[in-house]
């Protein structure tokens, strides 16, 4: 998959003259020297904090292993720290994740897990799409018996602007297969995530 980068036509020095007007639309004046270097450390903050687009989270699950010796209990992953952004108002969205799944005869590396939650968090996101995509990209590529996601997160959109509400957190969650049909499989999740601990 091609980098946003590479896939876009807007250059580098356009990214940084927009930079510069919407410093000029706050009032500020870009050329002052506090302000220089602004517009080139906006840009590379943007490459990081969206660098998501440039990976495939499908990737990340294509190795996986068999020799498990039929291991096929619950596997969570949990307290996913990450950082996103709001694609309405570009605000961060800081919160975690929490993944599980019922392996049917392969398993993947849990840093994997951890991957495929960063690649989604490090672009435009609505916390609802994310916990869905997440979801939804286990569920394809590993074909596993059930997964399970849970995401709790804050959003600067409605604690620094508007509203102005802090401590305030979302929580969404998105069960497929036997987290979603059979509910002692999704309490025993949900115990895990709240608890640490299965039974």
């Amino acid at each position: 998959m091609a980098s946003n980068q590479d896939s876009s036509d807007v250059s580098r020095a356009q990214a940084e003259d927009a930079v510069r007007v919407l410093l000029r639309w706050a009032g500020e004046d870009p050329a002052r020297e506090g302000l220089l270097d602004t517009p080139k450390r906006v840009v590379e903050a943007y490459r990081d904090w969206f660098s998501g687009y440039s990976d495939d989270p499908q990737e990340f699950l294509a190795r996986t292993f068999k020799e498990v010796a039929g291991y096929d209990e619950m596997i969570v992953l949990r307290d996913i720290e990450f950082e996103s952004h709001c694609e309405h108002h570009m605000a961060p969205i800081i919160g975690r994740a929490h993944v599980g799944y019922l392996p049917d005869g392969k398993v993947v590396g849990i840093s994997k897990l951890a991957r495929v939650v960063e690649t989604y968090a490090r672009r435009f996101q609505v916390q609802e799409k994310m916990t869905a995509q997440i979801a939804t990209v286990i569920q394809e590529v590993l074909n596993p018996r059930g997964v399970g996601v849970v995401i709790e997160a804050t959003h600067e959109c409605m604690t620094t602007r508007g509203i102005h509400k802090r401590g305030v957190s979302m929580v969404t969650s998105k069960m497929l297969g036997g987290f979603r049909d059979d509910a002692r499989t999704r309490a025993e999740f949900l115990r895990f995530i709240r608890d640490g601990h299965v039974g």
